[in-house]
């Protein structure tokens, strides 16, 4: 593995954290989140147009940059950074991979190119609260996740005008205002009973959708109900195994939001920094006392270390090297381990720099908390961390013949 960054990586780096800083100050993100659609359109239209980042990780061939997922983990870091609500872990990360690997030529012809420039965005419509376990984050993949029959989730059935969609999918990251809806379904009844993926139409006749109130406001989430709604099949093939699809998909949005946390604990650190070297007690900066110069050196290590490892699984999603944790197809599988260790970082960073404020960090208009509940929240959607170290180890053997405690 080459540690340094090319040029080109460089300069995606460079750019976007230039836009962000003009465009995504903390008042900035505050009003954007007020937003019925829950991030600055403009700001989205800005990074689609201008840089091209929902397109980074997509071929040219369909409108994309061409780009290795590794310039997609390292553009959300800087997202990460600004802790900018937009639909680019959606749309980019989630959607986008799963049309251009199980879409038949016609439906990525039509999708990838709306979506690379950003005139398109999308949501997968994972029911219930299964988003983790759908991406094999902290268990192997299967079909428990889906629900189906008395279970819930969502059903599929053939009709002779296509294919119907009956259920509900209660926790949709930005299924509130995604132009397009991936649905994972159950079709083929109790006997034979099978999970596809579906698109559907964000304003067909049929979806309500409800903006929930979430614990991480930058981080928006639906409610989606699916009332007999006429859905296109994602491919061409029934027989597609959906699952693994998903669980292949898994390791690539650990990298990202790994390197997303690690972006937001960077510069929680950077802030609880530059205000302790302000704020005064007995006639001296609080920074300058030994006690909180050890706290925020814990601080530091936490997140250098995180950064490593976020930028190691960046690198290796995709790619198989030896002496980690791989899947059934010899793939190695560490985004798992990255995301564990960067939510812990962001965690600490977070409290940190909560407690280090003194009374006004303790307020919920600070901004301090929005760090916070970014470590939080995304521990409750992909996490927790005990969970993704458990599975990781499971997978890789640690504990052959023993139970592992998740």
């Amino acid at each position: 593995m080459d540690a340094r960054f090319t040029d080109e990586q460089d300069e995606i780096r460079r750019a976007l954290r230039e836009l962000l800083h003009k465009r995504c100050r903390p008042e900035d993100v505050r009003a954007a989140v007020d937003r019925a659609e829950g991030y600055d359109p403009g700001l989205w239209t800005a990074l689609g147009e201008q840089l091209g980042l929902p397109g980074l990780a997509l071929p040219e061939t369909y409108g994309g940059a061409g780009c290795t997922r590794t310039e997609a983990a390292l553009a959300a870091e800087e997202l990460g950074r600004a802790l900018a609500p937009t639909p680019f872990l959606a749309t980019a990360v989630l959607a986008a991979p799963l049309l251009l690997a199980l879409g038949t030529d016609a439906q990525r012809a039509e999708l990838l190119p709306r979506i690379a420039d950003g005139r398109l965005t999308a949501a997968l419509a994972v029911p219930g609260t299964s988003l983790a376990a759908a991406l094999a984050l902290t268990g192997p993949a299967g079909a428990d996740w889906a629900g189906g029959g008395r279970a819930g989730g969502v059903q599929a059935w053939r009709t002779a005008g296509g294919w119907r969609l009956y259920g509900q999918a209660d926790q949709v990251l930005d299924g509130h205002s995604a132009g397009l809806l991936l649905v994972p379904a159950h079709t083929g009844g109790y006997a034979r009973s099978r999970v596809l993926l579906f698109l559907v139409a964000g304003d067909a006749a049929g979806v309500v959708r409800t903006r929930r109130t979430s614990l991480d406001p930058t981080r928006g989430q639906a409610c989606v109900q699916l009332r007999d709604v006429q859905a296109e099949l994602l491919g061409s093939d029934e027989d597609t195994d959906v699952q693994a699809a998903l669980a292949g998909l898994g390791d690539f949005v650990a990298a990202v939001l790994a390197a997303e946390a690690v972006g937001a604990a960077d510069r929680a650190l950077e802030r609880t920094v530059e205000y302790v070297k302000q704020r005064e007690q007995f006639g001296r900066p609080i920074g300058s006392f030994q006690a909180v110069k050890h706290r925020l050196a814990d601080v530091y290590v936490a997140v250098r270390a995180a950064r490593s490892a976020a930028y190691y699984a960046a690198w290796a999603t995709g790619r198989a090297s030896g002496g980690a944790a791989r899947n059934a197809a010899g793939e190695e599988r560490v985004g798992g381990l990255a995301l564990a260790q960067a939510l812990e970082a962001l965690r600490t960073a977070a409290g940190e720099g909560i407690q280090l404020h003194g009374g006004i960090g303790f307020t919920w208009e600070h901004e301090a908390h929005l760090y916070f509940k970014r470590a939080a929240g995304d521990e409750l959607l992909f996490g927790p961390g005990h969970r993704l170290r458990g599975h990781a180890a499971e997978a890789a053997g640690l504990f052959a013949g023993q139970e592992v405690a998740v």
